[in-house]
């Protein structure tokens, strides 16, 4: 990257009102890298100890004018506040620093407008927009009044955003509907897999913990991985094959964070639904983050919410290649340790899926009378046959059977 390059970045400086809510240090490491996501470059970063936030201006206006002399030295563009903003406290900062302020949930929405590719997600994402400023108009003035291609300002729908709030709800609706559509499709979907047995184990974790790597890993998706935050927002699906013989339909889903916008997690629920409707889940941890314990609470909460309480869950501890070699990492039935990135432990991971995927299938070696053959086409729709043999007294299968049918040829199990 060239000087003239880095000159055309947007410039600017993190702020965090440290009320002892959370970890304002960790929060604020976490903004600068949705900062970078993003596009920006940071080159201050500001946490003033309060017992609360100022219900005007967050940090206090003594502060604000300190941070206006610092941004004019440094030659900042923008402001980042790592909480939500009030639409007057967004007004009552710029009339002090003279300068374009944004909060931690409009950056958020700013790399999904990027970063979503699929119709669906840019319905979503848009639909959490419109949300997010429909409350925030009154008071704005002209900031909100079109989408540029600014850091907090773009977004995959329209090119100018109605100031006039009919004109947002009715968009809302719209949107609305749209995705419902689109809500009954996936529904469908999700009723033709129950339907046809097929298994399915989500892919759930904070964002950046490797899930697309892994899905690539194990199945050749080819599903764009990067070391960003939010790098892929569009639900994947693959079929794999475990050690056992059945097979599984992998899917990948939207990377979750601490404080996830509301709107977002509303609009993002039909996708996140792929977990609470799937046979098993895949929980990934990144373990060689400090706080990788603590996303995965992040993680569980969502599960929780999405109701997913009752689904088998694995723990999947990626980025093992990045520890040091003398840490041991304790391993059980529903753990397992692997580095997706090197492909390291994808055996031991296919096994415990297939260790903890619920038994709905018996796989076993059956002697088919040749007068019963129609059994073996029943086998073939209801599950599985991995090899035939023609002997004098009928044709051995070696097959996977599902349950439901197991009465029809448990008489001619070998």
């Amino acid at each position: 990257m060239t000087e003239n390059d880095i000159k055309e970045l947007t410039r600017a400086a993190l702020v965090s009102a440290d009320t002892g809510e959370f970890d304002a240090e960790r929060s604020l490491d976490e903004l600068e890298e949705l900062s970078k996501t993003a596009g920006v470059e940071v080159a201050a970063r500001v946490i003033q100890k309060r017992p609360a936030c100022d219900s005007a201006t967050v940090i206090g206006s003594g502060r604000l004018e300190q941070l206006a002399e610092e941004a004019a030295a440094l030659e900042l563009d923008l402001i980042i506040f790592d909480c939500e903003l009030t639409a007057n406290q967004t007004r009552n900062i710029e009339k002090i620093l003279d300068i374009r302020v944004i909060d931690r949930t409009t950056l958020i929405l700013d790399i999904f407008a990027q970063r979503a590719r699929s119709k669906e997600g840019r319905l979503q994402v848009e639909l959490a927009q419109q949300k997010y400023r429909l409350p925030r108009l009154a008071g704005k003035g002209v900031e909100l009044s079109r989408l540029g291609g600014g850091i907090g300002t773009r977004g995959p729908g329209e090119s100018k955003l109605e100031t006039d709030k009919r004109h947002i709800r009715r968009r809302i609706e719209s949107l609305e509907a749209e995705l419902k559509e689109l809500e009954k499709r996936r529904e469908l979907h999700r009723a033709r897999r129950k339907k046809d047995n097929v298994l399915t184990a989500a892919i759930v974790g904070y964002t950046n913990v490797g899930k697309s790597t892994l899905l690539n890993a194990l199945t050749d998706a080819g599903v764009l991985a990067e070391n960003k935050l939010f790098a892929t927002l569009d639900t994947t699906s693959r079929s794999l094959e475990l050690p056992d013989g059945r097979s599984v339909m992998l899917i990948d889903t939207v990377g979750l964070i601490r404080r996830l916008p509301h709107d977002l997690v509303e609009a993002f629920k039909s996708t996140l639904e792929e977990a609470a409707s799937a046979d098993i889940i895949i929980n990934l941890i990144d373990i060689s983050a400090e706080d990788g314990y603590e996303q995965s609470e992040v993680t569980a909460e969502v599960l929780k919410e999405l109701g997913c309480d009752g689904i088998p869950r694995i723990d999947v501890l990626n980025k093992c290649d990045k520890l040091p070699e003398s840490e041991n990492i304790r391993c059980d039935d529903r753990t397992v340790k692997i580095s997706a990135k090197q492909g390291k432990g994808l055996d031991e991971l296919l096994e415990c899926i297939a260790r903890n995927l619920p038994e709905t299938a018996i796989r076993g070696k059956f002697s088919i009378p040749y007068d019963k053959t129609s059994l073996i086409n029943t086998v073939r729709v209801e599950g599985k046959i991995l090899s035939e043999e023609f002997l004098p007294e009928g044709t051995v299968i070696d097959a996977i059977v599902d349950k439901k049918i197991l009465h029809l040829v448990e008489g001619y199990r070998i």
